[in-house]
């Protein structure tokens, strides 16, 4: 286990991000923005080659920053919120402010990292790839307004234009898919668990590398991890004799979507995964909650076989 000189907490928004060390009072902030990134590799160049930087997730807005800290051979852990929350209960200090967050960070930093893991990128063109699955759904999401606005009666006179703006959408689309593809053909691991995502019942073309880029620490993780980052395990809310309905929880971005669509496919196929929906189906659940319970055993197995793939 490496040891640290340095503990650095960052708390990530969507406009900025609060940056605190562990042993110093005062915290910097920067805009999340390539120049702000920029200005705080610059400001602790002296102390990130010998820290542990410790950030959450909120929502993808760090992962600029995670992979930026990545490119540059520096150590970085994506923390658990739960696990950090649990954390900042434990000291009994109810307080939340931006900076205050960050310096909770770096003390948990501090205080877990002979147990924290290291996160690490799949490939050299990981966060290029990132990107572009990025711009993908943003166009996606602009192609299902445009379709939306096409079946409006109200917009007769435009129709043309807005027809031209869906195929223009569809190329743009067809195009980065085209350059994601080529990315993953070049780099022999990601066309290995690509192949094997794709061997799973419910996972196809699109769904495989959106899981591959969006979901890094797939094959990483145990199971329960892993259903508990996507946001599909079911928490327990139970207390003395009285039994609470379990909910899932909020989860990665965009993962819980793509879930959704393979286990769709998966109820639908020829396979052990549609025998398994059906069985909860006859024991009377929901066809909401077989659905989640689909997706929560699709990813569950896509982890397992990612895992023994790098035990190999």
């Amino acid at each position: 286990m490496k040891s640290y000189r340095n503990f650095i907490g960052i708390d990530i928004g969507k406009f900025n991000f609060f940056v605190a060390m562990y042993g110093r009072k005062s915290a910097r902030e920067y805009e999340n923005t390539p120049c702000g990134i920029d200005q705080f590799l610059k400001d602790f160049s002296k102390e990130l080659p010998e820290a542990l930087c410790v950030l959450e997730p909120t929502g993808g807005y760090e992962l600029k920053l995670l992979m930026t800290l990545c490119d540059h051979n520096y150590i970085v852990h994506r923390a658990h919120t739960r696990h950090v929350k649990n954390f900042v209960r434990s000291l009994g200090n109810g307080a939340k402010t931006d900076n205050l967050d960050a310096h909770y960070l770096s003390l948990y930093g501090f205080e877990r990292s002979e147990t924290l893991s290291k996160f690490s990128l799949q490939s050299a063109s990981a966060s290029k790839m990132y990107e572009l699955v990025q711009r993908r759904r943003d166009l996606k999401q602009m192609l299902v307004a445009e379709k939306n606005r096409f079946q409006s009666p109200r917009v007769e006179s435009i129709k043309e234009r807005i027809l031209a703006h869906i195929h223009f959408l569809e190329e743009e689309m067809t195009d980065i898919t085209n350059k994601i593809e080529e990315l993953i053909s070049q780099d022999e691991l990601l066309k290995k668990k690509r192949k094997i995502l794709k061997s799973i019942k419910g996972i196809g073309d699109i769904i495989s590398f959106e899981l591959l880029i969006s979901l890094p620490e797939l094959g990483q993780l145990s199971r329960r991890e892993i259903a508990s980052l996507v946001g599909v395990a079911p928490i327990s809310r139970d207390s003395g004799k009285w039994k609470g309905y379990r909910r899932t929880g909020y989860g990665r971005e965009g993962i819980k979507p793509l879930l959704f669509l393979a286990a769709m496919a998966a109820r639908n196929s020829k396979s052990h995964l549609k025998d398994y929906y059906e069985n909860l189906i006859g024991r009377g659940k929901s066809k909401m909650v077989a659905l989640t319970a689909l997706m929560r055993k699709i990813i569950v197995i896509a982890n397992a076989r990612l895992r023994d793939l790098a035990m190999t």
